[in-house]
């Protein structure tokens, strides 16, 4: 349920808790720049694409993203764009 800020209870908290200064970033260095790396890779967005997607798929990329820090539709691009740019490898 929604507050009268528009936020549910557990965003709430979390910016209260952040207001406070209660929380730090646990993001290394490498780790912050392996983020500002993956936006710099999809450069700038200026056409849009509308693609169909399974559920499923959507759910385990949003996962992913998640991991990485970046939301799901930037990482989507940093996918695509490292594919066609040659720097996708393929794990095996």
């Amino acid at each position: 349920m929604k507050t009268e800020h528009g936020l549910d209870h557990d965003e709430l908290e979390i910016l209260t808790a952040y207001d406070a200064g209660e929380l730090a970033s646990v993001a290394s260095r490498d780790e912050i720049e392996k983020l500002r790396a993956a936006a710099r890779a999809t450069g700038t967005k200026d056409r849009r694409v509308n693609i169909r997607l399974s559920s499923a798929d959507v759910r385990d990329i949003q996962a992913l993203a998640l991991r990485e820090g970046i939301p799901y539709q930037t990482f989507i691009a940093s996918i695509l764009h490292k594919y066609v740019t040659g720097r996708l490898v393929e794990r095996g």
